[in-house]
């Protein structure tokens, strides 16, 4: 694990409590020195303070994905609103977590991202899926290729975070059906981060905006209190 941040005091402690929890742990105090371990020595996973001196969290993140680095990136910030995550969600980033944070909920994130991402990790079984094919999966107007990880709404494809295609996935296998919450930060996120949590609704938003368009419904339906529901009216 790589581990950037730029407060002495806030990495070595979370340093000692990742050491505790199992993991093996490089800590840098800014960008350039986190680029340039991942690039030698590319870690399981990042974990990035956003604010950070020279190149910041967010900078690092956009250069990895650039190279095409999908390594599993949390991010740390200190930046509670809504359009400050997603730009992080925007850079690449996998999930964040807001300063001041439990130490606990650092590790549920980081077991959450690295199971997704471990290839001894069972697929998760969908349900009621509507399928045109082996290949693709269909739900109000909406094509999705699993395989290829690829996305259209019509004719136009869709450029989505490996999170939002997992989330998109759920939704159209599941067209019509409600899903709760804690179904869905289960199926995606393999943790249920409570009532209080906005990481769902950050991304619901963040997807909403790349598959609404000019002249088309909205697909995405909040259903108050419960979840959420895709369907085409």
């Amino acid at each position: 694990m790589l581990l950037a941040e730029d407060d002495r005091a806030i990495r070595h402690a979370l340093e000692r409590a990742l050491a505790l929890e199992g993991y093996q742990v490089t800590a840098v105090a800014d960008g350039v020195e986190a680029l340039a371990h991942a690039h030698k020595n590319p870690p399981d996973v990042l974990v990035l303070d956003v604010m950070m001196p020279g190149i910041d969290g967010l900078q690092v993140c956009r250069v990895l994905r650039a190279e095409g680095d999908r390594t599993p990136i949390l991010m740390l910030t200190a930046l509670v609103e809504t359009a400050d995550r997603i730009a992080g969600l925007d850079a690449g980033a996998d999930d964040y977590v807001v300063k001041p944070f439990d130490v606990e909920e650092v590790f549920a994130r980081l077991r959450a991202l690295l199971r997704r991402t471990s290839p001894e990790a069972p697929a998760p079984v969908p349900e009621a899926p509507k399928q045109v094919s082996e290949r693709y999966v269909e739900g109000a107007g909406l094509r999705m290729d699993p395989q290829a990880r690829r996305a259209w709404r019509g004719g136009r494809e869709l450029e989505l975070t490996r999170t939002e295609f997992e989330l998109l996935e759920l939704l159209v296998r599941n067209a019509g059906i409600v899903l709760d919450h804690s179904t869905i930060y289960d199926r995606i996120w393999g943790y249920d981060f409570g009532p209080g949590s906005k990481n769902l609704a950050v991304y619901v938003g963040y997807l909403r905006r790349k598959l609404d368009q000019p002249g088309s419904p909205q697909l995405i339906h909040t259903i108050r209190g419960v979840g959420y529901v895709l369907r085409a009216d």
